[in-house]
């Protein structure tokens, strides 16, 4: 057990420290660069990566990534995701994400925004992704997506595609 608490602090410690420089890929022209260094880094059962960089059209910038061994993520309960995957399992509330993220943040331009439904299903859908952590209220009325959640909202759309 001490061997994998181990790894897992030593996994923590290098993706929550300063970022390094990202390396050039191999010459050999490696689309896999980043899998290659997290199985250098992650010997053993697994783990996985996430990270990305965002640039938003109101100019904001996020960076962030997480990591996490595959035998904890196998270990715990996944029913205790299913609030937060649920909160974005409904057209609206992605919808509401997309536009948040494109810059309107006030719940009376959002009730403006064309296709967004009634008041009362605007407040609803709210009230959803804050609960579930997908947006924060920053003033009364006012929404955004936290930061911690940008490239995590990205991963999941981009995990997604078919």
């Amino acid at each position: 057990m001490a061997s994998l608490e181990e790894r897992v602090a030593a996994l923590e410690a290098r993706v929550f420290a300063e970022p390094e420089p990202t390396p050039e890929p191999e010459p050999s022209g490696s689309v896999f660069w980043a899998l290659e260094r997290l199985k250098e880094l992650a010997p053993g059962p697994g783990a996985v990566l996430f990270t990305g960089t965002v640039d938003l059209p109101t100019a904001e910038h996020y960076e962030w990534q997480l990591g996490a061994p595959v035998d904890g993520l196998l270990d715990e309960d996944w029913t205790d995701f299913a609030a937060t995957l649920t909160a974005l399992a409904h057209p609206m509330r992605l919808r509401l994400l997309r536009v948040i993220l494109g810059g309107v943040h006030a719940s009376t331009d959002l009730a403006d925004t064309e296709g967004l439904g009634t008041s009362g299903q605007l407040y609803h859908h709210l009230r959803q992704l804050t609960a579930a952590g997908w947006l924060r209220t920053t003033a009364r009325g006012r929404y955004t997506v936290p930061p911690e959640r940008v490239v995590p909202l990205m991963v999941i759309l981009a995990a997604a595609r078919r």
